[in-house]
């Protein structure tokens, strides 16, 4: 007698587990050269503050409409002021962690990660999959922005965990 299972006969996962899209909010608020505003609001031409580059001209923004498990963090939660106000963020979204966090979590005095790495329940939720319109910008190049106080990456998400210097 077989026992029951649940799966395929090739081995593989009868469902497919979801895959954490990432962008910016629409109405995430950004760092410009023309002081804050919405990412929704920005334009081509536009120069935008980064970490690694000063300001650097956008070439292009895309929004779209998608659902998505998202990530809420409570202001103030992951440093003074960091985030400055309760935030969204699809949960694919990459953020840069380069306090205490970045050597309890990953082993590193910074890293780039999906902003689901940080969920702890209290502070830092998992929220289900909703409708979010997401905007993302194109650059010369993949760059870290200040997005409602956090440092936020563009260019290709990252998945798994990416330790950098």
């Amino acid at each position: 007698m077989k026992p029951k299972t649940v799966g395929r006969s090739d081995g593989e996962l009868a469902v497919i587990p979801p895959v954490d899209c990432g962008g910016l909010c629409a109405d995430s608020i950004i760092l410009t050269l023309n002081g804050e505003i919405c990412v929704g609001d920005l334009r081509p031409g536009m120069r935008v503050i980064t970490r690694d580059r000063g300001a650097v001209p956008l070439t292009r923004i895309e929004m779209r409409r998608v659902t998505c498990r998202a990530v809420r963090i409570l202001a103030g939660s992951l440093g003074h002021t960091r985030p400055e106000r309760d935030v969204v963020l699809p949960a694919g979204q990459s953020i840069l962690v380069r306090d205490w966090r970045a050597k309890a979590l990953f082993g590193a005095d910074q890293a780039l990660v999906p902003v689901s790495r940080l969920v702890d329940g209290e502070f830092v939720t998992l929220e289900p999959a909703r409708e979010i319109v997401t905007c993302d910008l194109g650059f010369d190049g993949a760059h870290v922005l200040y997005v409602d106080g956090l440092e936020l990456a563009t260019g290709p998400q990252t998945v798994a965990a990416h330790r950098t210097a």
